[in-house]
């Protein structure tokens, strides 16, 4: 059932994207007065169509993709009838290099409006929600395997990044952040502050869809209840207590505790706990199902934003602006070697695992948001085949006054097919490694 609802979503939200986009062409080719023959969200087999006027449109079981038809164009159907008669008036060919290039670049404009407008509509409607860095810091951060290999330590805690002092937890792990070079954290241990450098290639650890949470809040270890019957009632632990240590090592989180109690089921140790700020310290005969007690939930109070929608509004620009920058970041890190595209680039199901296993409104709607723009943002690089390659030529023709020959831009189009197929199994082979 989990596997069907996150397929499920990732396919919509998929459909979705590529309806969006090959909307974006299908209006300006139709606002030019361009003949469209075909507009269709996904690849064959086609599981309908419909003919309006002089267009089909129809919808593929296979939504990695779509196409707009445009008489007159040199596109991936590699149709080639056109070019056995002069130019005809609603052609694409036919067209000024301004409307050519408008149409063209349809596609990515919708992708990044409607991002625009999702975000700001989440903005609106939710707010946002974040865990202040003070509120993480009254008992530090536990770190993952990860984080503990870049330097990190149980109880640190992160008081600036790059040197400035910042409020949303969640900044320490921007992808912006990540990306940039000579980044650090500045944290304080034992009362010492030191600064942590980010290596170049953190990101790609993180980008790992298997790896556990990068840093997360300290969860100490306060107890709530005790069972009247358990060992812990008898050596006198009590609501409220915090445990700090267990057969003489300190416990600092509840994972830390669990993992302690189990290596000592059976055993008598001595367990030191607080209570009203006084350190006690008590022998406790541990039973074979574990000390006998439930813990508080982590103590710890987030903060929530409320925006008017005017306010939504540059909220939402924001957003986009961000994830357009961090997306060419990583591109050009990718072309230059600085990122490995073995391990940072992700395919179908690397894109199905970010919907999880049951659906949540906002984060559906923010996925979407995210992988309309990212995808609008590929769509630009000047690669023959994706609409910045199409783009390319026609500003070359306006710049030069010279249109590139039939002969060469089909040749670029079959190269540029090639080429994304390849990067395509590419991804999906990552994805496969990754789950395996």
């Amino acid at each position: 059932m989990a596997f069907l609802i996150k397929t499920t979503q990732s396919l919509a939200a998929l459909f979705i994207i590529v309806g969006i986009h090959e909307l974006g062409h299908l209006l300006f080719a139709k606002l030019f007065k361009m003949r469209v023959t075909r507009y269709m969200i996904g690849f064959p087999p086609k599981i309908f169509k419909v003919k309006w006027g002089e267009t089909e449109y129809g919808l593929g079981s296979i939504p990695l993709g779509g196409a707009v038809q445009i008489a007159g164009m040199v596109d991936e159907s590699l149709d080639t009838d056109h070019l056995h008669h002069s130019p005809q008036p609603w052609e694409f060919r036919s067209k000024p290099a301004w409307q050519r290039f408008f149409t063209i670049l349809g596609g990515i404009i919708f992708n990044l409006i409607s991002g625009i407008f999702i975000w700001i509509g989440l903005t609106y409607t939710m707010g946002y929600t974040y865990l202040p860095k003070d509120e993480v810091n009254k008992y530090g951060i536990m770190p993952s395997p990860i984080a503990i290999k870049i330097g990190f330590k149980t109880g640190d805690q992160i008081i600036q990044i790059n040197g400035k002092d910042f409020e949303d937890f969640n900044d320490i792990l921007s992808p912006s952040l990540l990306l940039r070079s000579k980044s650090y954290y500045t944290i304080k241990r034992a009362g010492k502050l030191l600064e942590l450098p980010i290596p170049e290639k953190a990101i790609e650890d993180l980008s790992d869809i298997k790896k556990a949470v990068f840093l997360r809040p300290i969860y100490p270890c306060v107890v709530h209840t005790v069972d009247t019957n358990s060992s812990a009632a008898q050596a006198g632990l009590m609501a409220e207590d915090q445990i700090i240590a267990l057969a003489g090592q300190p416990i600092l989180d509840i994972d830390e505790l669990t993992q302690a109690v189990k290596s000592y089921l059976g055993k008598n140790v001595e367990v030191v706990y607080l209570r009203n700020g006084i350190q006690i310290a008590t022998s406790i005969q541990i039973d074979p199902k574990g000390l006998g007690i439930e813990l508080i939930p982590p103590p710890y109070t987030c903060k929530k934003l409320h925006y008017s929608f005017i306010e939504s509004i540059p909220v939402g620009l924001a957003k986009t602006w961000d994830l357009i920058q961090t997306q060419f970041s990583a591109i050009w890190k990718l072309i230059t070697g600085q990122l490995s595209l073995k391990k940072s680039l992700s395919g179908p199901i690397g894109i199905a695992q970010s919907f999880g296993n049951e659906f949540i409104g906002y984060r559906f709607w923010m996925l979407v948001a995210t992988l309309s723009i990212v995808i609008g943002s590929v769509n630009l690089l000047p690669i023959p085949a994706l609409d910045g390659g199409h783009a390319l030529w026609i500003l070359y023709e306006a710049l030069s006054g010279r249109k590139p020959s039939d002969r060469f831009l089909q040749g670029a189009q079959k190269l540029g097919m090639i080429l994304i197929l390849l990067l395509a199994l590419y991804a999906l082979g990552n994805d496969i490694r990754k789950l395996l």
